[in-house]
């Protein structure tokens, strides 16, 4: 089947060429993000593949449609950038990847925490400019301290595998409690609870209509003083202007972000040569005690061969008749496929 891919990069051209040498479809691969201006690139090709920063709503949508696309294929596993509702009513199906190496982002998140507690960031920059001394380098252990796991999906629960293998109490999070996490000695508390008690929170819960802005100035306010805020799953999670505020009054101590919810003109793109038009983007960048990486959680070989294989063979499926098994399905905002599970 051809297989129209948006926002391309080299690696993603690398990994799907790759994974495709066993399936034999043929692919189209665009530079350019999937938006209501490029989706008549997409004309006469029956599948398209997009990413979390394409543009999927009811305009982007009509015009797949009306071109001949019948199969929106995402390569990720969250779903939020695209209108299932308009999806259904022009008989487009939607398939995703709701599971690949659980270990990428988990393990970033951990060298976020990591990182963001020892200071990492400013004692690298600090030797290389032949300044040797300690202060302001002081972390803790993470031995005994508490950490707020929101979200235990498969990558909430790994995060939650790894920080208690490193002696932390692990409170957390879910409309839908994990017995995995339970083993880890986990205690499934109400967020008002988990945000006071916790030292380190980390989200991990997709973005829908009841988690957005779900750190914001209130949820902050019932935090610990100095907790560490870290963010790998979707920017929209956080209110920006809300954790600006909750650095400078010190009631968070540390941030780290690998999503921002104002992400799609930012990250992908080399801007270094240019100014940064985001002024909240821009003023979270002065604080020391903050690291942003650009959404490279899920980036791994790992993680990318499996995304490829996955998203190709959910159009294998497709184009065999077979039951799609990833298919996200609209129906009241339920999403048969698990995807409120998802992170």
């Amino acid at each position: 089947m051809r297989i129209a891919v948006f926002s391309t990069r080299n690696y993603d051209r690398e990994f799907l060429s790759a994974a495709n040498s066993r399936l034999g479809h043929e692919l189209v691969f665009f530079e350019p993000r999937l938006t209501a201006e490029t989706a008549r690139l997409a004309a006469g090709i029956p599948a398209v593949c997009a990413f979390v920063n394409d543009e999927l709503g009811r305009g982007t949508l009509e015009i797949l449609a009306a071109g001949g696309t019948t199969l929106i294929a995402l390569r990720s596993a969250g779903f939020n950038n695209v209108d299932l509702a308009a999806a259904a009513e022009l008989g487009l199906r939607v398939v995703r990847v709701p599971a690949y190496s659980p270990h990428a982002v988990a393990e970033h998140t951990v060298a976020l925490i990591l990182a963001l507690n020892r200071k990492i960031h400013r004692a690298y920059q600090r030797v290389r400019d032949g300044n040797f001394s300690l202060d302001g380098l002081l972390g803790f252990d993470l031995n005994g301290r508490a950490v707020g796991v929101i979200g235990t999906g498969i990558i909430g629960t790994t995060v939650a595998g790894i920080l208690s293998g490193f002696g932390m109490c692990v409170l957390a999070s879910d409309p839908f409690p994990n017995e995995r996490v339970r083993e880890f000695g986990a205690l499934y508390v109400e967020l008002p609870e988990l945000f006071a008690g916790s030292d380190i929170i980390t989200l991990h819960c997709p973005l829908v209509a009841d988690t957005a802005h779900l750190v914001d100035r209130a949820a902050i306010g019932q935090m610990r003083r100095g907790a560490m805020l870290v963010n790998t799953s979707r920017g929209g999670l956080v209110d920006s202007k809300a954790v600006i505020a909750g650095l400078k009054s010190g009631r968070i101590g540390a941030l780290g972000l690998d999503v921002y919810e104002e992400e799609t003109e930012l990250f992908s793109h080399d801007l270094s040569g240019q100014i940064i038009q985001d002024d909240v983007f821009s003023r979270l960048l002065t604080f020391p005690n903050v690291i942003i990486t650009a959404h490279q959680g899920y980036f791994t070989a790992d993680a990318l061969e499996q995304i490829s294989t996955a998203t190709l063979l959910n159009v294998a499926d497709f184009e065999a008749g077979r039951p799609l098994v990833n298919e996200i399905r609209f129906e009241s905002g339920v999403d048969h496929g698990g995807g409120r599970r998802a992170a």
